[in-house]
């Protein structure tokens, strides 16, 4: 019954990422947390409206019939407990407690960029967005966006024409498709992708879970690239939030006289990747798809110390003392090793002082 007790926790108000993990490391697991004493939850420090709406959803909430309702629906509910949780997101600071999933996860996913913008695209942001989702699907990259008007729907919709795959993170459940515009294209990405979204069923979109949701877009990709949007928009909440998680942000200059190109020429300003093809993205994050260059990159080490680096990374990230200690390797050695490996476009950092393999 674990997998219930994680979606219960997903629907109690004031218990977030930060307030789980404090409760899994008093009581060791999720079910013994799940069954906690009302008053020693107040005496360890949570407030009395979160103990209080833990007791409700506690009281009402049939665990059994939540999890025979994922099922139903078929939606896949992954917690930080699936081995197929995305490796990269749970690195971040605040990862979801759970994801529910509509579609598929593959292995490939490990290497993907979020594409973001305007809901109100021009014509001229419509081609660029179209141009970076292409040239990075026909790359192996797979595009992340939010499934919103505009920008967001042309990164998905040309990932999906030119085969690629695509992953929409919603500010609702997975079974309340918002914009209903987009109803169409949601399908189509769950036949190559998949729907992605940290809130219950029947979460309704409002606006706060939004700002939120955008954590993920960024979490789940190495680096987020801005097509369109005004300084102050969802889409340069997503390129801050990719710039705490320690990935890249890159930025499709636009005209001095637009709006739109505000937030992306800002960006810039402030040390974005300018972006006028698809292989400024792929070079700057070593994500070239070239034989000669996969296999100069990862194959062939330069030394030992490469060597053994290489036998224990992979595109889940590794923290630098776990490489350590796997290696019997000095931490100085391995961190300076990991600095001439990512020169070389063979490792990336991804934050937190952990790596993968650049492809």
């Amino acid at each position: 019954m674990s997998l219930g007790h994680w979606i219960g926790f997903s629907k109690v108000s004031g218990i977030g990422p930060a307030r789980l993990q404090a409760l899994l490391t008093y009581y060791g697991d999720i079910e013994t947390a799940w069954r906690a004493d009302l008053a020693e939850l107040r005496a360890i420090g949570l407030d009395k409206r979160t103990v209080d709406n833990f007791a409700q959803t506690r009281r009402e909430l049939d665990l059994t019939a939540e999890v025979d309702r994922l099922e139903q629906m078929g939606v896949m509910l992954l917690t930080w407990d699936s081995p197929d949780y995305p490796a990269l997101l749970k690195t971040i600071a605040d990862p979801p407690i759970t994801l529910y999933v509509r579609g598929s996860l593959a292995a490939t996913d490990a290497w993907a960029v979020g594409v973001v913008g305007t809901r109100k695209a021009t014509s001229y942001g419509i081609e660029a967005a179209h141009m970076v989702a292409k040239g990075l699907v026909e790359n192996g990259i797979t595009v992340v966006s939010g499934l919103a008007m505009g920008i967001d729907a042309v990164a998905h919709t040309a990932a999906l024409e030119h085969q690629g795959r695509t992953l929409a993170i919603l500010g609702c459940g997975v079974d309340v498709i918002y914009p209903h515009a987009n109803a169409k294209l949601s399908r189509r990405i769950m036949e190559s992708g998949a729907l992605i979204s940290e809130y219950p069923l029947g979460t309704k979109p409002e606006a706060m879970n939004f700002p939120r949701r955008n954590r993920i877009i960024s979490g789940l990709s190495l680096g987020v690239v801005v097509v369109e949007g005004a300084v102050k928009s969802g889409a340069a909440i997503t390129a801050r939030c990719a710039l705490d998680q320690g990935r890249d942000v890159f930025a499709v200059p636009g005209s001095i006289f637009r709006p739109s190109s505000a937030g992306p020429n800002q960006l810039i300003q402030n040390g974005a990747k300018l972006v006028t093809q698809v292989n400024d993205i792929l070079e700057e994050l070593n994500l070239s798809m070239v034989p000669q260059q996969i296999e100069a990159r990862i194959l062939i080490p330069d030394n030992q110390t490469e060597a053994l680096l290489l036998q224990q990374l992979t595109a889940d990230p590794i923290h630098i003392d776990d490489l350590s200690r796997a290696t019997a390797l000095a931490a100085a050695e391995v961190s300076g090793a990991l600095v001439m490996m990512e020169l070389k476009g063979m490792v990336r950092h991804v934050g937190n002082m952990s790596y993968i393999l650049a492809r």
